[in-house]
This record gives structure tokens, C-alpha cells and sequence, in this order.
């Protein structure tokens, strides 16, 4: 499996693809604006088609090129009921943040919660929970590959904001301590934004939640 980290839009938030050439297939994790032309010519350079598209939670810089990624390759989405609304009628998400920002919904295919198992590009991918930042935002674990992407719940040395409305610092504080460190201390995690970290790095030095 091949990955690559691409930041992309307004506030250089990170999209992973994944892909597997041996498969034909790639998988999107967020899609922040103008995501598509700078996947397009990697997906044509691996052969790969882009089947789905995965969502870690509903905030505008997440979402924002998610409908051209679904008209350009029809992929599946996945993301977590609880932001349904901002996915799909993002006026509201507009509404939270005082601006229009060219937002345009699209129809999620599947919904997931905690626990809940997905098959990445033929591995094994669990779902954990882990609002505070946002309602519903999910982290996908890739166990085997000791790799998890966690949206906007914790980042290198800092945690998501909680100000928007659904947020809760003490829920996420809650959340990164049962859901995130309680993984093995050489997890890496894949951030929404800004560098990758692991497990054993945030709860030795994260200012925001200890151990």
C-alpha cells in the first residue's frame, strides 16, 4: 500500500491516498478544496482507481472538495452520522464560520461508528470514535500497519479547537485518552493538519492531555 500526504486548500489541510496498485483500487481519506487535480495524475500514474472516499469528520476544511472528487470517480463515501449535516448541507457549516466558502454537499454512502471494521485496500481498518473536536469525528486504524488517521482530535504537540458548535474540551480530552492512548505508544498518527506524530511521543510531551 502506497501512501501520499497531500495538504491542500484554504488552510493546507491533509488528505491522505492510499493506494494499491495490485488492486487497481485507492482510497481518499478528507477531501479539503482542490484536492482533485492534485490526485488525479497520481491515481493515472499508479493505475489505480479512487473507489472511496473517507471522511474524518464534517468541518468545511475536510469536506470542501468532496463533491467534484465524488463527481470525477463516483467513489463510495464513508463518514460518521453525526455530522450528516455538515457533510451534506454545508449552509450550516457556513452558518458556524460567519462566510459563504463555496461549499457544496454530497450524499454520504455509509455510515460508521466506534467499532465498526472497513476493509482498506484489503486490510483490516477499525473505526474508533473520538469527538470533542467535532460530533463525529473518527479515527481509522490500520492495526497492522501500526497507522491511524485521526481527523482533527489531536495534533503534534496540540489538540483540534473546541469553540465551533458540538465542541468540548473535556470530551476530547476524554476521547484522545480512551481512544488514542490507549493504542501502542509506536502508533503513527496522521493528523489533519501538519506532521505526522505517534502514540508514545503526545502522551509523553502533548501539553493539552496527559496521560
Amino acid at each position: 500500500m502506497n501512501l501520499h500526504v497531500i495538504p491542500s486548500g484554504p488552510i493546507q489541510t491533509n488528505a491522505y491516498l492510499l493506494s494499491a496498485p495490485e488492486r487497481g483500487e485507492a482510497i481518499l481519506i478528507d477531501a479539503p478544496g482542490d484536492i482533485w487535480p492534485k490526485i488525479e495524475p497520481l491515481l493515472a500514474e499508479a493505475k489505480v482507481k479512487l473507489t472511496e472516499l473517507w471522511i474524518t469528520h464534517g468541518h468545511w476544511d475536510h469536506t470542501q472538495g468532496g463533491a467534484e472528487v465524488v463527481r470525477q470517480t463516483q467513489a463510495k463515501v464513508v463518514a460518521h452520522r453525526a455530522d450528516q449535516v455538515l457533510i451534506e448541507t454545508p449552509e450550516v457549516m457556513e452558518g458556524f464560520m460567519g462566510e459563504k466558502l463555496g461549499l457544496e454537499g454530497f450524499v454520504v454512502d455509509q455510515w460508521i461508528d466506534a467499532d465498526d471494521v472497513l476493509d482498506g485496500l484489503g486490510t483490516a481498518v477499525k473505526i474508533r470514535h473520538v469527538p470533542g473536536h467535532c460530533p463525529g469525528n473518527v479515527m481509522f486504524v490500520f492495526g497492522a500497519a501500526g497507522t491511524a488517521f485521526v481527523g482533527d482530535a489531536i495534533f503534534a504537540g496540540s489538540v483540534g479547537r473546541t469553540d465551533l458548535p458540538g465542541g468540548s474540551m473535556e470530551e476530547l480530552q476524554q476521547s484522545i485518552k480512551s481512544q488514542i492512548y490507549s493504542l501502542t505508544d509506536e502508533m503513527v498518527l496522521y493528523p489533519g493538519h501538519g506532521p505526522s506524530t505517534t502514540v508514545g511521543a503526545e502522551k509523553k510531551g502533548n501539553p493539552y492531555v496527559r496521560d
